[in-house]
């Protein structure tokens, strides 16, 4: 494993590295996807993500917290000892909040993009669409970041990746299941899946839920090949696998939101609404519709959409600043 880099005499830690290398290609993608595209807000574009890193931030370190709440406790059992100086108390924090949980920073950032979005007045599920593949692959670099730092490994196997361990004082490597790369192709796969489906005519947020139902698969299924316990296991299931049901379930009721409990937008996809592209209209569920796809929406809906497109631009010429 290989923890830290020295980068002009500072030991800079290689997991950060690789998340720094998720988000620049994660950045990259959503440009990509962008780059033929006038139908969105560009202060949305820019705002969601930022609100969003600071929500997962937060939300990472607050689980992490949650599931360390036992070592706190005894901790505090034993105040005499861990709390006797400045340097045991910084260690007792720093074992309480100074790792992270990735559900927890998808958790974060998802209610911290739903907030500015319900502030902003704008609609989450239009814009979630366009970050949904991002998140698989910024998550594959975090997970090649946990095979340097040496966490998250998988379980004792007669291959894989040599992991060091100290006990006592005493060091012993053990081959581990590469279950970090593991879980990184599965979230490569899960990237290129959601791509090749927003080529297709889906309703506004089906990727996000899609995404949610995909990855909480893979995260409860590779849970039983996880070699450490850090993150507790209760009635059975580790953390990660409990929040995974709930991930699920999440992802299951926006498809069937979509689909089945409230199906207003029948047509199919739709993009994020800013500058509206000439020829397209713009509709409350259905976001801005290409010319090429007005056919499917009913006819009242149309004519309405037609209507304030045409008052719209009459407006913007006979304003003499337009």
């Amino acid at each position: 494993m290989l923890p830290y880099i020295n980068i002009f005499g500072r030991p800079i830690p290689m997991y950060g590295i690789c998340a720094l290398v998720g988000i620049i290609f994660g950045g990259l993608l959503i440009a990509l996807n962008l780059r033929k595209r006038r139908d969105y807000n560009k202060a949305h574009i820019v705002n969601i993500p930022i609100f969003a890193a600071i929500g997962a931030f937060l939300g990472a370190h607050i689980v992490y917290f949650i599931t360390r709440l036992d070592f706190l406790i005894k901790a505090f059992q034993h105040a005499d000892i861990a709390f006797a100086s400045a340097e045991t108390t910084f260690e007792v924090l720093g074992e309480v909040f100074g790792g992270m949980v990735f559900y927890g920073g998808l958790i974060g950032a998802i209610l911290a993009a739903f907030f500015y979005c319900k502030v902003a007045k704008t609609d989450f599920s239009l814009y979630a669409d366009i970050f949904a593949p991002a998140i698989p692959l910024f998550h594959a670099f975090g997970r090649i970041g946990c095979v340097f730092a040496g966490c998250c490994y998988g379980m004792e196997c007669s291959w894989g990746l040599p992991y060091t361990h100290t006990h006592d004082g005493i060091s012993y490597t053990v081959t581990r299941l590469p279950l970090p790369l593991i879980e990184a192709g599965c979230n490569l796969i899960i990237m290129v899946f959601l791509l090749i489906l927003r080529k297709k005519h889906l309703k506004k947020g089906s990727l996000m839920g899609i995404y949610f139902i995909s990855y909480s698969i893979v995260r409860f299924v590779d849970e039983f090949f996880r070699g450490d316990q850090i993150r507790g296991i209760y009635f059975g299931l580790s953390t990660s696998q409990w929040i995974s049901i709930l991930v699920f379930i999440a992802g299951t009721y926006m498809l069937l939101n979509r689909y089945k409990l409230k199906n207003k937008d029948k047509f199919g996809y739709h993009v994020p609404v800013g500058e509206v592209p000439e020829g397209y209209v713009y509709t409350k569920y259905s976001g801005a519709v290409a010319p090429w796809e007005q056919y499917k929406l009913k006819p009242e809906i149309l004519q309405e959409a037609l209507a304030s497109a045409n008052a719209k631009k009459n407006d913007q010429s006979n304003d003499p600043e337009a």
